[in-house]
Order: structure tokens, then sequence, then C-alpha cells
């Protein structure tokens, strides 16, 4: 728990300014006009087969959504993932999985950081008691010293920002009795062959949270699952509001679901991971640092990445801030792997 010992007034000040940074995200660095590398979405938009799909469901609109949509949508999850119906939640976004914690009832969250900030932001907000378990440059998992009191503990897997993906072996070694393991797999779609997933394991204290905003280019729309047991699930989900996801999100959910779609997932994410390979060597031939890893983003190290940032903007450039993710200083920014990555490089250099 965050305690002060100065005034009530600067107190208060403080824990605004940290819930203020735990709320910050990249959509808030662009401006019209601007090469966005801030954002971590597909910057395409979807696929034209997914937009005339969605739009062939506009005329049903005037409907609530229905059991059969909603049965399409997590049978299309449970087959995607080999997993049984009762053990699929369909999520309006991968974040309202994280705004579903606190039903869970944690008596201390252990957050691993640097990561997405947004399960701090949600449980401190509920008043559940946190605490981050930093992990120093390479970022690596091994060894991270998790609270033995902590019953929740979330991590990033490939982690969002630095890009890192854990080893399977290492999330599953944060296991304890009573315990629950939320992993955020937001970008494992992003990465060839979803290595180190838990997607398809069915534990009994392991809950992963999917996105299909990122690689889809739906983040205007929300969509997203969970995965674990009916119990916990069940759990989780107690105190939703009835229809949490419309006609549309279902639809999504089932179209982004299927075998067809899941390949076409794949083969971009080949394709994103030899332009990452081209970015990243660029970027360091500018002199600057990347840390390893396999995400749709890179982490960069700069001296003054204040400075950088907005050096970049006045050439027209967004990338992320990251001194808003704890464990993170002043010489990290984030970038977003996209094809105009030469002008990033030209403006660094």
């Amino acid at each position: 728990m965050f305690r002060c010992r100065w005034s009530a007034h600067y107190c208060r000040a403080v824990v605004h300014e940290v819930r203020q940074a735990a709320r910050y995200h990249g959509d808030q660095a662009v401006t019209p006009g601007m090469l966005d590398f801030a954002v971590n979405v597909r910057a395409a938009g979807p696929p034209s087969w997914l937009v005339e799909r969605l739009g062939g469901r506009l005329s049903d609109l005037g409907h609530y959504p229905s059991a059969a949509d909603v049965a399409r949508a997590t049978e299309a999850v449970a087959a995607r993932h080999g997993r049984e119906v009762d053990e699929v939640a369909l999520l309006a976004g991968g974040a309202e999985g994280f705004a579903l914690l606190p039903n869970l009832d944690p008596r201390l969250a252990a957050l691993i950081a640097p990561s997405f900030t947004e399960p701090e932001a949600v449980l401190s907000a509920a008043g559940v008691p946190i605490q981050h378990v930093v992990l120093d440059p390479p970022f690596g998992l091994a060894g991270a010293a998790v609270p033995a009191r902590a019953d929740l503990v979330v991590v990033g897997n490939p982690t969002n920002p630095t890009s890192v993906l854990h080893p399977v072996r290492d999330i599953l070694a944060l296991r304890a009795p009573g315990r629950i393991i939320v992993v955020d797999e937001a970008f494992a779609d992003a990465v060839p062959g979803e290595p180190e997933s838990l997607a398809g394991m069915s534990l009994p204290d392991v809950v992963v949270l999917r996105s299909l905003t990122k690689t889809w280019s739906l983040a205007g729309l929300r969509v997203g699952y969970a995965l674990g047991t009916p119990e916990v699930l069940a759990r989780l989900t107690a105190r939703r509001a009835h229809w949490p996801l419309g006609t549309l999100q279902l639809e999504a959910v089932a179209a982004c679901c299927s075998p067809d779609a899941v390949a076409e997932a794949d083969a971009g994410a080949r394709r994103l991971a030899a332009l990452r390979a081209e970015m990243v060597t660029g970027v360091r031939a500018t002199g600057v640092d990347v840390v390893d890893g396999c995400a749709p983003f890179v982490l960069l190290r700069v001296e003054d990445a204040e400075l950088t940032r907005k050096q970049l903007e006045t050439k027209g450039i967004a990338v992320r801030r990251c001194d808003t993710f704890v464990g993170l200083d002043g010489e990290y920014l984030r970038a977003a792997v996209r094809p105009e990555w030469p002008r990033l490089v030209e403006a660094l250099t």
C-alpha cells in the first residue's frame, strides 16, 4: 500500500500523478497527421474480408445480441485453443479482463514490471494492495522475487513495453498454493507460431487474457477473451452487466478465431518478424540500443528519452514515452514495428 509521510495535500497529488501515469497510453502521443509509432495496432487497418463480414451484421443492430452469437464466438475461441467452451469468457477487449480482476478478491497482487499499466490502475482503484516485482535489464523473468503473500500475479508475455517473451517454465515457476497467475497474451498472436503461450494449457490456477484488437486492427471495437477454469472464470465475471458484448464484437471474435483467420494471422506475424529484424538493424546502426525481444514493437534506450521524443515530434513522428512504466527511467522509448521505420531511423540519426 502507498503511504505518504508528508501533507495530505501533497500525498493526494502524488497518488493522482501515479494513477495518471498508469492510465497513460500510446494513443495520447498522437495528433492528426503524425507518423504513428506510438500505438501497437496493425497500421493497415482491418482486412477487407473482416470489414465485409462485420458490415453484413449491421442490419442486426436493432436486436439484442443473441445466444447463438455468443455460442458461436465461444465455440470458435474454444476450438482455436483446444479448450472446453466453459473455459472461455468473452471480453470487451483484453483490458476488460484487467478491469474484472478485483472480482477475484486478491489480498495482495504482485505485478511483474515493467509491464502494461492497466492492472495497476484498476487494482489500485479497487483498493487492492499491490507490489511491483521489477525486473532488471534485459528484463528476464527467471528468479523473480514474488512476495510469498501474493495470491495474484500478473505478467505479460510477450511483455509490453519490453517485447521480451518469457519461457513457459519461468511463468509456471511463479505458481504457489492459493495463488492465481494471470498472463497477458495480448501480443501472442503477433509472434510466429505463438511460442511460450499458455492459452492451450488447462491449469486450475492460470488465466490467460487475449486481445484481438492489435493483430486485426479492431481497437475501436474492443474484442478479446479470457481462458481459464470454469470456477475461476465464474468468479472473474460474476459482477458483469448483462450483454457485455455487442453483436459486432461477437461476430468479430468468431471471425478472427476461425482456422483461416488464425493462419492469416500467423502469416502476418512472420512478415512482421522479418520487418522487425530489419528495423532493429536499422535502429542499432544509429547507435541506439534496442532490447532483445520479439513483439511487434521495440524498446529503445537513448540518453535523454524526453528530449529525443520531443525532437521526433517536431519531425511529425510519435513514439511511446516509457517513464510511465514502473521499472523504466528516462532512457527508454517504445516504437511500433512499421514499414516506415526508415523514417524513424533517419530522424533518430
